[in-house]
């Protein structure tokens, strides 16, 4: 399951969408998250669907590895979707004992898992289709602004990549620590819900040493290159619109317009 973590990774191509300039990536990103959240009827995850779909085709990546970057928040969105079922007020429509399941917790609860699985799907195109360097770089320009105001718009940047950067590096982390501690006898399998939990106790000391050791050496990494933050720093290439990146904030927008529409209609 470990190995399903999609967010954070990079999958390099030659297509269009990875050509894109990295702050349209960013801009889809925010507007589609707040498009989600916007949605009101659930037919319309469907057209949203098939547009995430078009994209992943355009991206040339494997759509089976997108998708796996569900699987496991599949107990998450489950017990998001049972909650929602079972503690919203409403008409009843299933009773038995202590629970109860109303006609609005049932469209609550959908409602919450699609949104978790969206954001999933759509915030794991951002980091596989736009390299790190493009990421920080995107958003560091896009927060340029409030340097005025005093924000570290570069060390935020920084910071950001490197958490996302650094994701799918802690778990295949943990995942040798497990195969290790699983060699030597260690059960993380069996057993119930708490114990499994105490099972992995075990785990967070090597795992926190590691991360410090990972952290240590990219330090040492960016002072050899001379590295000493945002101020008169250069850039290999710098960032410029294409004609590309206009239709597509065209399309940004047009979808974002057409999901308001669906609220009122």
């Amino acid at each position: 399951m470990i190995k399903d973590i999609t967010i954070g990774q990079y999958f390099a191509s030659d297509s269009i969408i990875h050509k894109l300039d990295p702050r349209v990536k960013v801009t889809f990103v925010f507007f589609y998250i707040i498009a989600i959240f916007l949605i009101s009827k659930l037919w319309v995850y469907a057209p949203v669907l098939v547009f995430l779909i078009a994209i992943i085709k355009i991206s040339k990546i494997k759509p089976n590895f997108v998708f796996k970057g569900v699987k496991p928040l599949i107990p998450i969105i489950l017990l998001t979707f049972i909650l929602n079922v079972l503690m919203t007020p409403g008409e009843v429509v299933w009773k038995w004992g202590i629970f109860t399941v109303t006609k609005s917790g049932l469209n609550l609860g959908f409602f919450m898992a699609f949104r978790l699985i969206f954001l999933v799907l759509g915030t794991s195109l951002l980091t596989l289709t736009t390299s790190p360097i493009e990421l920080t770089d995107a958003m560091e320009k896009m927060l340029h602004p409030f340097t005025k105001i005093g924000f570290p718009a570069h060390q935020f940047a920084m910071m950001m990549t490197i958490a996302l950067r650094f994701i799918p590096t802690l778990f295949e982390e943990t995942d040798k620590i497990m195969k290790a501690q699983m060699a030597r006898g260690a059960d993380f399998e069996s057993g119930n819900i708490i114990k499994r939990a105490k099972n992995l106790v075990p785990l967070l000391v090597p795992l926190f040493i590691n991360a410090l050791k990972i952290a240590g050496e990219l330090a040492v990494a960016m002072e050899a290159r001379c590295y000493r933050g945002g101020e008169g720093r250069t850039r290999l290439n710098e960032l410029s619109y294409q004609k590309r990146d206009f239709f597509a904030y065209g399309v940004i927008i047009l979808l974002f317009v057409l999901i308001i529409v669906s609220r009122i209609v």
